[in-house]
C-alpha cells in the first residue's frame, strides 16, 4: 500500500468535515456576517484592525502550526503505529479541536476581543480567572522549554542523510566540523549517494530569515511599499536564505571550541535570549511581517510535501499498530492524546485565537475559515509529518534516532525529491521550515507570558514589562541547563524529558478552555447541543490529561521505602497543575449548578434570535 490513498481519504475527510460540521458550528454559534466586531468597533490601526481573510488565515495558522504538528505525530507514530496517530489527528482535529479554536475564537470576538482568561472571569469568577491565568503561565513556559531545545538541537547537529534507494542516514556526533571537513570524511564514500546537511547552515538561515521580517516591517512602515509588492520581494528571499545557509554555516561550535553538548546549551541560551527581545520589540517590526512570511512558508511546505508524496509511489513500511504498551513503558490510552497535541487539539490554540486573531476579524463568520478550517489545515500537516513515519522500515536508523526535526526533514526531501527538487534543498527547506513555525511560537509566548505577569502582579509600565518577559524568558533557563537522563542513566535531551509534560499541560489547557466556553454557552443559551458540542470534548480532554499528569506524577512521590521528595522539577509541576484543573472542575460545576445570575452590567455575547 502507498501513501496516495491515505493523503486523498485524509484531505478528503477534512475537506467533507469544514463544509458539513463547520456550517453546523456556525448556525449553533449564530455567527452573523452583518454583525460589528471589535476589529471595527474598536479600530485603533494597533491592535484592533479588520483585515482580509486570507491573509488574518496566514497569519493565525503561521501563529498555531508551529513545531507541535510535526514533533507529536512523529513521535506517537514511532511508539504506537501510524494508525491510532491517524485516527487521532483526524478525529480530534474535527470534533474537538477544530471545535475548541472556533468557539474560543467566537467568545473572545463576543466579548470585546478579550481573552479566553477574561470570559472565565465573566462567566465563572475571579478566582477562577486567577487559576487560568496561572495555568497559563505555566503551560507557556514548558512550551517555550520544549521548542527552544528541540530547535537548539537543529542547530547544534549535523546530519548524512541518503538519497533515494541509498544506505540508512547516519548522525555525525561532532556539530563542530565543518561542511568541508565532512567532505573529506566523506572522501571515501560514493558521494552521490549521501546528503551532507550541517546544522550550522540551518542556524545560518535561520538568522537570514530572522533578518527579513525585520527588514520588510521597516520598509512597509516607513516607505510607501505595498504589502502585496513586499510579498513578491521577501517570499523568494527566503528561498535564498535556504540555499545560502549550506553554504556559510555559522558554526558556533568551532567558533568557540565547544563540544556538540555545550553547543547546543549555547544555542538553547541564544534561543532564550531571542525570545527575550523579540517579545518586547514592536509588533510591526517583527511579529507581524514575520508572521505573513511565515504563512506562505507554511502554505509552500505543507503543499509541496503533500504533492510530493502522492507523486512519489512511496509504499508504507511503517506498521500500522506496535500494541498498547510503547517501548517506553507508555500506554495509548493516556499518552497517544497528549503525546499528538497540536496537528489534533491544542490549548495553545485559544490563547492565538483570543488574543491577536479576535482584534482582527472583519467578520464573524469569517470564524469558521479562521477558526476551524485553519485547525483542520494544521491536521494535514500533522497527517505529512505522520507520513516521514510511515515510509520508514521500523529497523531503520532514523527510528533508532528518533529524533523528530531531522526526520521530518529526511522526508520532506524525499518528498520533494519527486518533484525534481535537490534532495540537499530539500531537507534544509524542511529543517528551515521546521525552526520557522517554532519561531512564531517562542516569542508569541514569551509575549503572552509578559501579558499574564503583568495581570498577575499588577506592575504596569516598562519595568512590568521587562519583569514580565524577564521571567517568562528567564525561568526556562533553570530546566534547559539541566542534564537530563532516562531510567537507566542513559542522557537525553531535555525537550524530550519534558514533552510529556509540555503535551499533558497543553491538553489540559485545551480542556479548560473548553470548560470555560461551556460554562459560557450553557448560561447564556442552555441549549442541549452545548453538552456534545463542548461538554463531551471538554470531558475527554480532561480525562485523558489528567489521567497522564497523575501516571507521570504518582510514581516519582513513592520508591520501594514509601514516600519520597523527588528532585525531578517534572512531578512537582504537575501536582501544582493537577491541582488546579481540579480546583477550576469544582468552579465551573458550582457555577453551572448554582445558576449564578448574570451581572447586568456584562457584555450579553450572544443575541437574543439568529
Amino acid at each position: 500500500m502507498t501513501l496516495l490513498p491515505i493523503v486523498l481519504v485524509s484531505a478528503i475527510v477534512l475537506t467533507i468535515a469544514y463544509v458539513t460540521y463547520g456550517r453546523v458550528l456556525t448556525r449553533l454559534l449564530r455567527l452573523d456576517p452583518e454583525a460589528t466586531t471589535p476589529a471595527v468597533e474598536l479600530r485603533d490601526d494597533v491592535d484592533y484592525e479588520p483585515i482580509e481573510p486570507k491573509f488574518l488565515l496566514s497569519q493565525h495558522f503561521s501563529a498555531i502550526a508551529a513545531a507541535g504538528p510535526i514533533i507529536g505525530p512523529i513521535t506517537a507514530g514511532i511508539l504506537f503505529g501510524w494508525v491510532p496517530a491517524l485516527i487521532w489527528i483526524l478525529v480530534g482535529a474535527i470534533f474537538i479541536g477544530g471545535v475548541h479554536d472556533m468557539t474560543s475564537l467566537t467568545a473572545s470576538i463576543r466579548h470585546k476581543a478579550r481573552s479566553i482568561a477574561e470570559v472565565v472571569r465573566d462567566h465563572m469568577s475571579q478566582r477562577s480567572y486567577l487559576m487560568f491565568l496561572s495555568f497559563v503561565w505555566i503551560a507557556l513556559v514548558y512550551i517555550v522549554v520544549a521548542f527552544t531545545d528541540v530547535t537548539a538541537g537543529s542547530f547544534a547537529g549535523d546530519q548524512v542523510l541518503s538519497r533515494r534507494g541509498s544506505a540508512p542516514p547516519a548522525e555525525i556526533e561532532s556539530s563542530a566540523e565543518t561542511a568541508e571537513t565532512l567532505a573529506v570524511d566523506l572522501a571515501a564514500q560514493d558521494k552521490s549517494e549521501t546528503i551532507v546537511i550541517t546544522g550550522a547552515g540551518i542556524a545560518t538561515s535561520s538568522l537570514l530569515y530572522l533578518a527579513l521580517p525585520v527588514i520588510m516591517g521597516v520598509l512597509l512602515r516607513y516607505t510607501k511599499l505595498t504589502l502585496n509588492w513586499a510579498t513578491v520581494i521577501f517570499v523568494p528571499l527566503v528561498g535564498v536564505a535556504i540555499w545560502a545557509g549550506q553554504k556559510i554555516p555559522f558554526d558556533l561550535g568551532a567558533l568557540l571550541n565547544l563540544t556538540p553538548a555545550q553547543t547546543h546549551k549555547v544555542w538553547d541560551i541564544a534561543l532564550l535570549g531571542y525570545c527575550l527581545v523579540a517579545a518586547m520589540v514592536p509588533v510591526w517590526l517583527l511579529l507581524q511581517p514575520r508572521g505573513h512570511l511565515g504563512g506562505f512558508f507554511l502554505y509552500v511546505a505543507l503543499g509541496g510535501g503533500a504533492l510530493g508524496l502522492m507523486l512519489g509511489g512511496e509504499p508504507i513500511r511503517y506498521p500500522e499498530f506496535r500494541g498498547w504498551t510503547a517501548a517506553n513503558g507508555q500506554n495509548v490510552f493516556p499518552f497517544l492524546f497528549i503525546t499528538i497535541a497540536c496537528g489534533a487539539c491544542s490549548g495553545f490554540h485559544s490563547l492565538i485565537a483570543s488574543g491577536t486573531t479576535s482584534k482582527q476579524l472583519r467578520r464573524e463568520t469569517d470564524a469558521r475559515p479562521i477558526g476551524y478550517g485553519a485547525m483542520l489545515l494544521e491536521a494535514m500537516v500533522a497527517i505529512v509529518s505522520l507520513c516521514c513515519v510511515m515510509v520508514l522500515a521500523p529497523d531503520d536508523p532514523a527510528v533508532q534516532q528518533a529524533k523528530p526535526d531531522w526526520l521530518y526533514s529526511q522526508g520532506i526531501g524525499r518528498f520533494l525529491e519527486s518533484l525534481g527538487v535537490d534532495p540537499a534543498l530539500g531537507v534544509a527547506f524542511a529543517m528551515m521550515a521546521f525552526t520557522t513555525f517554532v519561531y512564531d511560537t517562542l516569542d508569541i509566548c514569551t509575549r503572552l507570558g509578559r501579558y499574564i505577569i503583568q495581570e498577575l502582579t499588577g506592575i504596569k509600565g516598562r519595568f512590568g514589562s521587562w519583569l514580565g518577559t524577564g521571567l517568562t524568558a528567564g525561568v526556562p533557563v533553570l530546566f534547559i541547563l539541566q542534564d537530563t537522563v532516562d531510567a537507566n542513566g542513559n542522557a537525553v535531551p531535555v525537550w524530550r524529558t519534558f514533552w510529556s509534560l509540555f503535551g499533558a499541560s497543553n491538553q489540559l489547557l485545551a480542556a479548560l478552555t473548553l470548560l470555560g466556553v461551556t460554562v459560557w454557552l450553557w448560561r447564556t443559551r442552555r441549549a442541549a447541543w452545548v453538552w456534545f458540542v463542548t461538554g463531551i470534548p471538554m470531558a475527554f480532554m480532561y480525562t485523558m490529561s489528567i489521567w497522564a499528569l497523575v501516571s507521570m506524577t504518582w510514581p516519582k512521590f513513592f520508591g520501594t521505602e514509601g514516600f519520597v521528595a523527588p528532585r525531578d522539577p517534572v512531578p512537582w509541576i504537575g501536582l501544582v497543575l493537577l491541582a488546579l484543573a481540579v480546583l477550576m472542575l469544582i468552579e465551573a460545576v458550582r457555577v453551572i449548578v448554582g445558576a449564578r445570575p448574570r451581572d447586568p452590567h456584562q457584555p450579553q455575547p450572544i443575541p437574543a434570535t439568529a
